[in-house]
């Protein structure tokens, strides 16, 4: 069973797709002022423990933010930026109310494709500023005109496509480029890696050798010295000793 807030929001989008289905003035605030209501519902919506299901929940997002695009779109001044923005919006698939055959959004989508057109349309005419009597003697009157600007806003909308078909070919290389340069990166690192941790082990090995033959080197310093010294010391007393037996064998003469 659906909340109270749930039944609130449902109400007041419904009131938005109503609003957003009937032409408005430039002085109309209304729907904007509703649509910003709707994302705070929509926020406490899922935050609330009776909240509906993941899926109803993307709907409810998907609406609300169709509605939104669709303000945003309006607010530009070029037909063709209205165009294009329009066809990126993506309608709801269901539904608001019971008794409702289809999606009042998409019914909504529709209308606003529809007007971009006609006002590309008369930009490409130039009878935008004129009035309704001269835009009816012109469609009377030149009816070629008419197929060849219709011809030409297809070719604008053609040439519009192309251009977002080659900037997501080439956003679509840049991040294979992006990919492969990353990865050529991460094996350079890793291979700096290895270096590294090989001199490092290398480092120690030269280390623990120098440090055993520094040990080796002073145990024969120390032996050496050792053996210097009782030569020295045999050497003094054999000299001692030599100069006594002298001084004994060849006394002094008187």
């Amino acid at each position: 069973m659906a909340s109270r807030l749930e039944i609130n929001f449902i109400r007041l989008l419904s009131r938005c797709e109503s609003l957003a289905s009937e032409k408005r003035g430039e002085t109309e605030w209304r729907l904007e002022k509703y649509v910003g209501a709707l994302e705070e519902m929509l926020v406490a919506l899922r935050k609330s423990p009776s909240k509906p299901t993941p899926e109803v929940l993307a709907e409810y997002t998907r609406k609300v933010n169709f509605l939104k695009g669709t303000l945003e779109a309006e607010k530009l001044s070029s037909p063709t930026e209205k165009a294009l923005a329009n066809q990126f919006l993506a309608p709801g698939r269901t539904a608001t109310m019971a008794n409702e055959r289809m999606s009042v959004t998409k019914k909504v989508h529709t209308q606003t494709k529809a007007r971009c057109t006609g006002e590309m349309r008369d930009e490409l005419l130039g009878t935008v500023g004129r009035s309704d009597r001269t835009a009816d003697v012109t469609s009377l009157c030149f009816p070629l005109d008419e197929r060849q600007s219709a011809a030409e806003l297809d070719a604008v909308l053609q040439h519009h496509h192309n251009l977002q078909e080659k900037l997501a070919e080439d956003m679509l290389n840049l991040a294979r480029n992006l990919k492969n340069n990353t990865l050529a990166a991460q094996n350079i690192i890793k291979q700096d890696n290895q270096t590294l941790s090989q001199s490092m082990r290398q480092a120690d090995l030269n280390f623990e050798k120098l440090k055993t033959e520094s040990e080796r080197l002073e145990q024969h310093t120390k032996k050496s010295v050792n053996w210097l010294l009782w030569l020295m010391l045999i050497l003094v007393s054999f000299t001692f000793i030599s100069m006594i037996l002298f001084i004994r064998i060849f006394p002094r003469l008187r």
